[in-house]
């Protein structure tokens, strides 16, 4: 498994240059430089096969079939900038120009453009995540100073504005009465999120209280999944599987279970990175001819797979995997490009600028042949929820890297805005074949 390439940006690993100055993360920030008009038949509204109602939270049965897409609200003077990346958003906020360009996640107006997007898209809810130095945002000074080497008093204001901005999308989505919902991502990365603070309270706890007052104060924008506000678990690459190993994940189960005040509120499902490597995870041990079932044991989500089927190297090929619930397939994650074991570019990028099992952003004539053959999948495996990754994570990879070896969705000026068009028509294929595999029941006469 390789470790330089991990499945979402590691902020604690110093892996961003933070670049940033004071300012008050929820002011109103005026929209400068691009039309924001998106092209083509995004300029139509898609369905509302799962639209959901902006007054109510969104029921989700064993016949459900959500599209949810990963999103990120990390950027702003003060938190992640985007002096790292290669892609820059075409979006933008007056208080960014300042430090190289892009946008701030607090500012009305990139909050209202991307509800729109995503909306148009034909998203039913977002995933939002906070799983980054959860220890340094949530836990005391004392406890910094014991266990959090890093945690600076600037890092963690940065780490908090990024908390504060995530934390924002519940009131100022509500405010749009837009149907879309949100699912927390919660971190389980570190073991130290379940060390006790001086308050007797472990940063686990602390971030799900966070979220907890706000899902509860906007109870219409929650994703209600067995009967509960749905909340997801971010672990990373679950090394060790052995519960009898004691690793981190089976002491977050451990610790949910001993507290059921907590599991009586909430659905809970934990989320791995790279599960189409880790074999020890899946339901057969024999080599994948399609996507791989995970054991219902780990019952592991997934956050990003490889896909690439046609690679020779050892460990190919990369199939994506699922999650069962009973007779459907739970969890399914699609992407626009992922890279190999060993990052991007290999051995070296200036002679071969990428590695021979990529999966690439584009293929023969530009077509976004990844992310099809992700879709295809979809089609087949007709998941409750399809999880797209990813919309905004704007982080430059160890290599550096262009447009082919990227994930995002949002337009930027690597890839202009084709990206909408694209997914938009391939969950527009996906709706309808899911409608002719299950019609809607005809109305009964009273």
């Amino acid at each position: 498994m390789n470790t330089r390439k991990l499945p979402r940006p590691e902020i604690a690993r110093s892996t961003r240059k933070w670049i940033g100055r004071p300012s008050s993360a929820l002011a109103a920030i005026s929209l400068v430089l691009i039309s924001l008009a998106p092209p083509g038949p995004l300029a139509a509204q898609s369905s509302d096969f799962e639209s959901g109602d902006p007054r109510g939270p969104l029921l989700v049965t064993h016949d459900s079939h959500l599209v949810v897409m990963q999103y990120e609200a990390w950027f702003g003077p003060n938190a992640v900038t985007f002096q790292t990346s290669a892609a820059i958003p075409l979006l933008q906020s007056e208080d960014m120009q300042s430090i190289g360009g892009g946008y701030d996640s607090a500012d009305p107006a990139i909050i209202k453009r991307h509800v729109t997007w995503m909306e148009a898209l034909g998203m039913d809810a977002a995933l939002i995540e906070v799983t980054n130095n959860v220890s340094c945002i949530f836990n005391s000074e004392a406890f910094a100073e014991k266990y959090l080497p890093n945690c600076s008093p600037a890092f963690r204001l940065q780490n908090q504005t990024i908390r504060d901005n995530t934390g924002n999308l519940y009131p100022a989505w509500s405010k749009l009465e837009t149907r879309l919902k949100l699912i927390p991502l919660l971190g389980g990365i570190d073991p130290d999120v379940l060390y006790k603070d001086t308050d007797g309270k472990t940063a686990f706890e602390k971030e799900l209280d966070y979220f907890s007052d706000r899902m509860k104060r906007h109870p219409e924008r929650n994703v209600i999944y067995e009967g509960k506000p749905l909340v997801l678990i971010y672990l990373g690459a679950p090394q060790d599987p052995a519960a009898s190993d004691n690793p981190l994940w089976f002491q977050i189960r451990q610790f949910l279970k001993g507290r059921p005040e907590i599991t009586r509120q909430y659905t809970f499902r934990m989320m791995a990175g790279y599960l189409d490597s880790q074999s020890y995870l899946w339901a057969s041990q024999n080599s994948p001819t399609g996507p791989v079932e995970i054991n219902p044991e780990y019952g592991f989500w997934s956050w990003v797979d490889r896909l690439n089927t046609s690679c020779t190297l050892a460990l190919c090929p990369y199939y994506p995997s699922y999650n069962k619930a009973g007779s459907r397939v739970e969890n399914f994650t699609a992407s626009i490009a992922t890279a190999g074991q060993n990052g991007w570019g290999c051995p070296n990028p200036e002679e071969l600028p990428y590695c021979p099992d990529d999966a690439l952003r584009y293929g023969k004539n530009d077509s976004y042949a990844t992310f099809a053959s992700f879709m295809d999948f979809a089609r087949e495996l007709q998941p409750i929820f399809l999880i797209l990754h990813q919309f905004n994570e704007f982080n430059s990879s160890d290599e550096g890297w262009d447009a082919n070896t990227n994930d995002d969705i949002e337009p930027a000026n690597q890839w202009g805005a084709k990206d909408l068009d694209i997914v938009k028509n391939q969950i527009d294929s996906y709706r309808r074949t899911i409608d002719r595999h299950h019609p809607p029941e005809a109305a009964t006469a009273p």
